[in-house]
């Protein structure tokens, strides 16, 4: 367990998670309902944005899922070439923010999106190890993050209200927490069912995120 506790430091290899049972789907709901914005139509800037929040957020719970089964397995190579990877999206991403926002945001934004990475290896390496001291402590900090994170996105963009923001977070950690708890278990048939949903999920994100966006920058997105 030692090993992968270094490389919790050097891949950076789970997700942005906020692990709690609450489901957000109300909240999702509620988010995606505050947009005015009509869903984009194809060929335009706008459709073009929600595509690539779809493909990078899309990528980043698939690499998330790949990095704890090899931690949680002892597959160290297979670990530190997920982390390198998923660390890889997460520049993605940021850089996607930053071309929005400004170089700062997305610097900002990368720095959050990474602080969040170790909270989530500690999960996974507190459920290898069985050891619930460590788990809890990392559902506290990452529930402390969810907030962070849902204030963060809305000093940049108002029509990302903060806690729906908080609530879409929280339901991508319980549906990749069931991903890893299945995979500890060894329950792998259980593991991709799993993920499937914590997939699908991440478009419910991507949607809101983009018209949240095209809101706030109709001339450039229309």
């Amino acid at each position: 367990m030692t090993s992968i506790t270094r490389m919790s430091v050097l891949a950076l290899a789970v997700s942005v998670i906020a692990l709690t049972g609450a489901s957000a789907s109300a909240n999702d709901s509620r988010l995606i309902a505050t947009q005015t914005a009509e869903a984009p139509s194809a060929d335009t800037p706008a459709a073009d944005l929600r595509s690539a929040l779809d493909q990078l957020l899309g990528e980043h719970v698939q690499l998330a899922a790949d990095a704890t089964n090899a931690a949680l397995h002892g597959r160290d190579d297979e670990f530190k070439a997920v982390g390198g990877a998923l660390d890889s999206n997460s520049k993605d991403i940021a850089n996607a923010i930053g071309s929005i926002y400004g170089k700062d945001a997305g610097e900002a934004f990368l720095g959050l999106w990474r602080s969040h990475i170790s909270m989530v290896v500690d999960y996974t390496v507190g459920t290898a190890s069985k050891d619930k001291k460590m788990q809890d402590k990392a559902v506290g900090e990452l529930m402390q993050y969810t907030k962070d994170f849902g204030a963060f996105l809305n000093s940049a963009n108002p029509n990302l209200p903060q806690d729906a923001v908080a609530d879409l977070v929280k339901h991508h950690a319980v549906t990749l927490k069931a991903v890893i708890d299945a995979q500890a278990a060894g329950d792998q048939a259980k593991a991709y069912m799993e993920l499937r949903t914590a997939y699908n999920h991440m478009a419910s994100i991507a949607e809101a995120l983009a018209q949240g966006i095209v809101k706030q920058f109709p001339k450039k997105f229309g």
